[in-house]
């Protein structure tokens, strides 16, 4: 066990060492064990950090993300958090002022990450295999599709899993990816021209016949 340890850790040190003598602009910490963000690492960084526009944390045992992590690495472009253990993220996020994707595929979400809909320069959101779930729609209310005040409060409301007014004010949005999530039918009728993205589900159960 300490010499797999080890060896992960000597990894990690190899990675960063690389991205800092070359003064590449992508940092790749996939499958190395991590179950934190190593904080000698924004010490080891601090003259590349500007430069670093891509980051790769795939794969690890991630359960958070810190804020400093988000404002260490301002100018990220892409970042990548797949199978990780994240079920959040930090309101820092929404300093990325230059993020065009970011994965966060095979995690434990179980609502969409509110702080990304502020992220204005998105393109693509993976959230596959998560535990997404969209609030039923009470009864008596006009189907989600219409979305008309009609005297009756808006659906889907404020605090649903998957917040389909905000979606649909990210005008860089291009794709958003909800498979293997268990959404509930208001999230299948967001599809355009009411909102400006693909959104990628994956096929609906039939229903069992009685």
């Amino acid at each position: 066990m300490q010499k797999k340890m080890g060896e992960a850790v000597a990894r990690v040190a190899r990675k960063v060492n690389d991205t800092v003598e070359n003064k590449t602009d992508s940092l790749d910490l996939a499958n190395c064990k991590l179950m934190t963000f190593p904080v000698g690492i924004y010490k080891a960084m601090r003259s590349v950090t500007e430069g670093i526009h891509s980051i790769s944390l795939a794969n690890n045992e991630l359960k958070s993300l810190t804020g400093r992590f988000v404002t260490t690495f301002s100018q990220l472009r892409e970042l990548n958090l797949a199978g990780n253990y994240l079920h959040r993220l930090p309101e820092e996020v929404t300093s990325l002022l230059h993020l065009r994707a970011i994965n966060l595929s095979r995690n434990r979400f179980r609502r969409f990450p509110e702080p990304l809909a502020a992220v204005t320069t998105l393109e693509t959101i993976d959230l596959e295999e998560n535990e997404i779930v969209a609030a039923e729609e009470p009864a008596g209310w006009f189907p989600s599709a219409c979305w008309e005040e009609a005297g009756r409060s808006w659906w889907p409301p404020k605090d649903a899993e998957v917040p389909a007014e905000k979606l649909a004010s990210m005008a860089s949005l291009r794709s958003l990816n909800l498979r293997d999530n268990p959404v509930g039918p208001d999230v299948r009728l967001l599809i355009r021209p009411l909102v400006p993205f693909d959104l990628l589900l994956s096929p609906e159960e039939p229903v069992p016949k009685a």
